[in-house]
């Protein structure tokens, strides 16, 4: 509940900065592209040299891109059977599949099934929500956040290879057998501590329930997908399978956590319907308050 007090708190606190005339309307693009460059790259430097991999991992490694797949797939039939914009369609696919899967999901993880089932969550988080961000996310907005223009494979290739956290993942995974200087690690711990508020509050500034009656449609499928249908989806497939044990629940926990504010960052920085995004991110916190104990429950 601490966890859920502080994430609103900076919410809130970009909702009443946007109030004041001080702060220009560009503000929260600006807090994003730091998040993008600075605190995201950052959390990746210091989380994925930390793993160690073992067979027990194969469902918290696979859960999540299972999830990305089956969601994609059903926001791209329902795209064609509503007509959504492309802004629609980009902002649905990049922020449902991807979870709130560390900040939000690492504290509740460790409330509901204890501090022994955090390095579950832990590569739930950095081998799916974080990995797909910097690939599959950087696909979708270079596909649906360049207008009508759709670039070409190279060009796809040229984004994903420059992305910051992207390269921040490779650099992680190449020193993983390294050791970081203290000072490196206290640098790094810093700027990795800016991720959440910054995030949040730039989320916050950018968020609005003045949402037109295209968006509306859109907000509640999103939302009921990402909060309910995938992870009961994942829930049946799991009993389905005979899977069971504590990384199995934990994963299942992880697929029902709201969208990335990080995936909200990237989308209304590339302008897929940036209100519809706020409130995807934003609305999906507050909602996640109830889905997630009710998950909890029926685990």
């Amino acid at each position: 509940m601490e966890n859920f007090i502080v994430t609103m708190t900076y919410l809130l606190l970009g909702v009443g900065l946007r109030r004041l005339p001080r702060f220009p309307e560009e503000t929260g693009n600006v807090l994003n592209l730091y998040v993008i460059y600075v605190s995201l790259p950052a959390v990746v430097l210091l989380k994925v040299p930390e793993l160690q991999f073992s067979p027990e991992l194969l469902v918290p490694t696979l859960m999540p891109w299972a999830m990305l797949l089956l969601s994609a797939l059903a926001i791209l039939f329902s795209a064609r059977i509503f007509k959504w914009s492309r802004e629609i369609t980009g902002s649905l696919l990049l922020l449902v599949p991807l979870g709130n899967t560390s900040f939000l999901g690492i504290p509740m993880v460790s409330a509901f099934f204890g501090e022994g089932a955090i390095s579950y969550a832990v590569i739930y988080d950095q081998l799916g929500s974080f990995l797909a961000l910097a690939t599959y996310g950087t696909v979708v907005i270079s596909l649906y956040g360049g207008g009508a223009n759709r670039p070409g494979l190279t060009d796809v290739v040229k984004k994903i290879v420059t992305f910051p956290p992207f390269i921040a993942l490779v650099l992680a995974v190449a020193s993983k057998s390294l050791s970081y200087p203290p000072v490196a690690v206290k640098i790094l711990e810093s700027l990795a501590g800016t991720l959440v508020p910054v995030v949040m509050i730039a989320v916050g500034f950018q968020l609005t329930i003045k949402l037109s009656r295209e968006a509306l449609g859109p907000l509640g499928f999103g939302l009921a997908l990402k909060l309910a249908a995938a992870p009961l989806l994942a829930l049946a497939g799991c009993r389905l399978l005979g899977l069971s044990g504590e990384a199995v629940k934990v994963s299942i926990f992880e697929a029902g956590m709201p969208p990335m504010v990080s995936a909200g960052a990237l989308a209304i920085l590339a302008g897929l319907a940036p209100s519809l995004t706020a409130a995807l991110v934003g609305l999906g916190i507050i909602m996640s308050f109830v889905t997630l104990p009710v998950l909890y429950y029926l685990l």
